[in-house]
């Protein structure tokens, strides 16, 4: 009778979800149908997913910037790592700035500014392709990406439909949207979504419920639209909202114009800055680990479309004086694995991580709020290894990747009432056609990082059940699950699995499915049709037991740590995984389809890093990275009976159960020459402070503006805004001459957070603005020496200021310059006396300005120190005549050039990693500034009174793994003191790789072009 009991239960359950399904089905159907942008039917979606050519799809993406990291031969390395993940997709920001150096120049053809290679690797390794060229894209860039051209108040007041912005973007707008419809997914190519602007949620005046439109905005977007559409753009077009208050462009919420095909929404929960005190106006108070509602914004805001996060925490960015390495701890592994899975409970199926990999603000890239590095805390670090964070992020990336229910449910419901304990709360999902759930679990207070066990109550084709069976779940800190039911791989499927779901594949038609649970934890799954299993394979065993449930064999077992390989009768096999065995477990695809069928990929166990494999006959390639001497294990179709690795072949054995096992070996070992032994020379590199120097020459230009279309105009004339003569990037110099009793000058210098000036009076020292984090704007009243100041003819004031980029959003505009320069004497006071005055101003800056002097390393690279502007920096540069340097020290508040030649000869076949350091001996003054050049790169700005960034990563190509490099310090003394500062390079990892770096470095010679004569006009 019990038995009899048992199958009617069944027979009723299996018609309620019958009907169910069946039910909906038919609201899909008819509630929420496809929608098309109207060009074409290729990329499509609805309320669940995108879908492209027919087929839903997860997207899980991450964003690259390929001008951070300005050596091509090095971006396959980035994408493949992001392919290896798992990922579906990718995204970048263009950035107008680097493209554009003056306001009749678009460049994407010279060196890195060609992002052609970008597309073609995008098809090439198989991922869909986000493309977000701005104009204005944030990014912590200065101005946000804009040329700093259009800062100077002459093209209005940017972001709106002034004519005279519009004609500034649309050439630079127009090329890029040109190139990019060249490969497109309606043109087999891979680029499926163009997002127009970055986080531009203006649509609205005042609160978007009262949905008063913002006509100036709104025309704005639609130009914008115009322009993409009319250089070929046909895939649709989106937008990012800042947070969930803008509601912008959207349909589903507006009629109002202006709206993209599909919005998304930005959203950094743990603070986009290591300075989480700035970031409680988004998101309120900052709480470790709290995670933000999404479900309901998505619900109302834009129920007919995907829930679409453009932009989600990948990391945080370090801000100035930030703390040595960013801040890891808060956005790390846990954060990687609580939140990511957070987003699948809000229904979300389109996600990139801002960053994925971070890269570094070389130059003058940056915006004051960071400094040199733009590691981003991000998975993939800066100097381009991968860890805990990149693991972790794999094993849910290679999850969603191979969940097909994942793109299509229905939120059921949520609460604490599905499980057995209060402090743990779940989320179901459930798929209206195939009715497989997911049932999201983490601490009902997930800021509660709590060490808990509990049991799950969900519904199954086979009805209701409480799993598991025996034992419980368990969550241990800030983490999170995702148990499935009914979940398909193959012809079979789960009925349930408390270890979650890492991936699958189909092999000779043998359905093999990983799963994995932390080492120690115990764990249940139920597997449909198999009657019995055994252990094929247990080297720390997990003491799996096996036991049937009506038609489903249940599988119980505590993971000891390791893999274990189960065979099911049913011909299921089984690989079961601790966590550390599955952050080594890769699941490369053996076709170029982002959707990687499931019989066109391969299980590889073990290395570092597994880029990619192909198969040829009876031979499986692969190409990846080994740290160590590493066990490999391969699960390949049975024919397959050789192994490569890198192109070599390996000694292979087969395991019992059909898997090839094989040993890579370890790389070599790798060492570079000490810096600190190099012979280093010096030369000063501040004569302009002397009266004697000749600025007539072309490095100068009169500074004698009178008027300025600037909103803030200065305090004294002429305007000394150095934008408004050309001058964009860091250092400036301002000479301005005077005649007659002057005692002092009062000084008003604005240059960003952590800027920092000084001043000379005909070569005499007045004084110094340090700065620091906070200060982006100083002023000072120096007084003239008696013995400075020359009463019968001309004196001259230099002001020597570099700034930390220009302002974001709407501070872009503010000037970078003097905002006063007035006169004192000790008559100054009396109103019947008029005060001197100067009668000439000119400045310097970067050689050439905007002429793009130097087009492969761009307008970012140089400042207008005297050294960058004659080319001292540059390999081939001959410093035979100047004086050896002891130690790289001085006397005296001036600025001092050190450089030294050193070769690199490292082996092939390898990648590794090397970074400078940067220090200040004990005891030494901090007031002083330094600059890294490397190969005529500035890849490090060093304020040790300032900031705690200290190691600077430098790229092969930018270094020649196997020549000679030019490295060179420019350390600005800001105080008599003089200076003090170390310099040596560190090896941050060696790996042995299918990527050469040294043949990176070798092929990216033209990436280092040299000194020529021409440099010597800007003296």
């Amino acid at each position: 009778m019990a038995r009899l009991f048992h199958l009617f239960a069944v027979l009723l359950s299996s018609i309620g979800l019958l009907l169910t399904t069946t039910a909906a089905q038919n609201q899909t159907d008819s509630q929420w149908p496809l929608h098309d942008n109207g060009l074409n039917e290729v990329v499509q979606w609805d309320h669940y997913s995108f879908q492209i050519n027919g087929q839903r799809i997860f997207i899980f993406s991450g964003e690259f910037h390929y001008w951070r990291i300005p050596v091509p031969g090095l971006w396959r390395d980035i994408l493949e790592k992001i392919k290896a993940t798992g990922f579906t997709a990718f995204a970048f920001y263009s950035s107008w700035a680097y493209h554009a150096p003056n306001n009749h120049t678009v460049d994407f053809s010279t060196g890195a500014r060609d992002i052609v290679p970008i597309y073609e690797l995008a098809k090439e390794l198989g991922m869909y392709l986000l493309v977000r060229p701005g104009p204005y894209v944030n990014a912590e860039a200065s101005a946000g990406g804009y040329p700093l051209w259009v800062t100077t108040g002459d093209y209005g007041s940017l972001r709106n439909d002034d004519a005279r912005y519009t004609a500034a973007w649309q050439p630079y707008f127009a090329e890029v949207s040109d190139i990019t419809s060249k490969y497109q997914v309606t043109d087999d190519h891979n680029v499926f979504c163009y997002q127009i602007e970055n986080e531009y949620g203006y649509q609205w005046i005042g609160d978007p419920a009262d949905k008063n439109p913002n006509q100036t905005a709104i025309a704005y977007m639609e130009l914008l639209k115009e322009t993409a559409r009319a250089n070929g753009i046909n895939v649709p077009l989106s937008a990012n909202d800042p947070n969930m208050n803008s509601r912008s462009w959207g349909a589903d919420w507006s009629n109002a114009g202006g709206n993209v095909d599909i919005p998304g929404l930005d959203s950094y929960p743990s603070c986009w800055t290591c300075d989480v005190t700035v970031c409680t106006s988004t998101n309120g108070e900052y709480v470790p680990y709290k995670v933000i509602p999404y479900y309901d914004y998505f619900q109302e805001v834009q129920p007919s479309m995907p829930a679409f996060m453009p932009e989600f925490q990948g990391g945080s960015y370090n801000p100035w004086a930030g703390p040595e390495g960013g801040c890891p701890s808060d956005t790390g592994a846990n954060f990687a694995n609580l939140f990511y899975r957070w987003n699948i409970a809000q229904r979300v199926t389109a996600m990139s991580l801002y960053m994925l990999y971070g890269g570094t603000n070389w130059g003058s890239i940056a915006a004051p709020v960071t400094a040199t590095s733009y590691d981003y805390s991000a998975p993939i670090s800066e100097d381009r290894s991968i860890g805990t964070k990149f693991y972790e992020t794999k094993l849910l990336s290679l999850f969603t990747r191979s969940a097909k229910d994942l793109t299509m449910t229905e939120r059921v419901g949520n609460g604490t009432q599905y499980t057995n304990n209060p402090a743990i709360s779940a989320y179901e999902l459930r798929n209206p056609e195939t009715n497989g759930a997911f049932y999201v679990t983490l601490h009902t207070e997930s800021s509660v990082g709590t060490d808990e066990t509990f049991k799950l109550r969900v519904n199954t084709s086979a009805g209701a059940l409480t799993v598991p069976s025996a034992g419980a779940i368990r969550l241990n800190g800030f983490q999170s699950k995702i148990v499935v039911t009914d979940f398909r791989f193959g012809a079979h499927s789960l009925l349930y699995s408390t270890a979650e779901v890492l991936t699958y594949a189909v092999i000779d038609g043998q359905p093999t499915i990983a799963l994995w649970v932390p080492k120690g934890e115990e764990a249940e799954f139920a597997v449909r049709g198999a009657k019995s299993g055994k252990v094929q394979r247990c080297p720390r065993c997990s003491n799996a037991s096996f036991s049937r449930k009506g038609d489903a064999l249940v599988v119980h077992f505590t993971q000891e740590g390791d893999s274990s390989v189960l065979l099911l009768s049913n011909g299921v096999r089984v690989i079961l995984l601790d966590r550390d065995a599955a952050y080594h477990f890769w699941a490369p695809a053996l076709t170029n389809d982002p959707f990687v069928p499931e019989d066109e990929l391969v299980f590889v166990q073990g290395p570092y890093l597994v880029r990619s494999a192909s198969l040829s006959k009876t031979t499986l390639a692969l190409r990846g990275d080994s740290l160590n001497e590493t066990a490999v294990e391969v699960f390949a179709p049975k024919h397959v009976n050789k192994l490569t690795w890198n192109g070599k072949r390996l000694r292979v054995a087969r395991t019992a159960y059909g898997s090839l096992t094989a040993t890579l070996a370890p790389p070599p070992a790798v060492s570079i020459p000490s810096l600190a032994k190099a012979v280093w020379r010096a030369k000063d590199s501040l004569p302009e402070r002397l009266p004697s120097y000749d600025d007539s020459g072309p490095a100068w230009v009169d500074a004698n503006h009178m008027t300025t279309q600037n909103p803030s105009p200065p305090a004294t004339l002429p305007v000394l805004y150095a934008d408004e003569y050309g001058f964009h990037n860091g250092v400036r110099l301002w000479r301005g001459v005077f005649s007659g009793p002057a005692t002092g000058v009062f000084l008003n210098i604005q240059g960003g957070a952590a800027f920092g000036w000084s001043a000379y009076l005909n070569g005499h020292f007045l004084g110094a603005h340090l700065g620091d984090a906070a200060t982006s704007q100083a002023n000072k009243t120096l007084t003239f020496p008696s013995n400075a100041t020359s009463t019968a003819g001309e004196n001259i004031l230099l002001i020597i200021h570099d700034d930390t980029g220009h302002d974001q959003t709407t501070g872009a505009l503010n000037p970078r310059g003097i905002l006063e320069a007035r006169l004192l004497s000790s008559s100054s006071s009396s109103s019947s006396t008029t005060p001197p005055k100067f009668t000439s101003w000119r400045v310097a800056g970067t050689a050439g300005g905007e002429s793009d002097l130097d087009p492969i390393r761009g307008v970012y690279n140089e400042d207008g120190l005297f050294a960058e502007r004659v080319g001292w920096h540059l390999p081939g540069f001959n410093d035979k005549h100047w004086p050896r340097a002891t130690s790289l020290s001085f006397t005296g508040a001036t600025v001092q050039f050190f450089r030294t030649v050193i070769p690199l000869h490292l082996p092939r076949g390898i990648d590794t990693s090397i970074s400078f350091v940067l220090g200040t001996p004990a005891g030494a003054s901090k007031a002083y500034r330094a600059q890294l050049f490397v190969n005529g790169y500035q890849y490090g700005r060093y304020h040790p009174h300032i900031g705690n960034q200290v190691v600077f990563p430098v790229p092969a190509g930018i270094l020649d793994l196997d020549g000679e490099n030019t490295v060179a310090v420019a350390v600005w003394a800001q105080s008599e003191e003089g200076a003090e500062i170390t310099v040596d390079w560190k090896v941050d990892y060696v790996v042995g790789s299918s990527l050469d770096v040294v043949g990176v470095s070798k092929e990216a010679r033209n990436l280092r072009p040299g000194w020529d004569r021409g440099r010597e006009a800007y003296a």
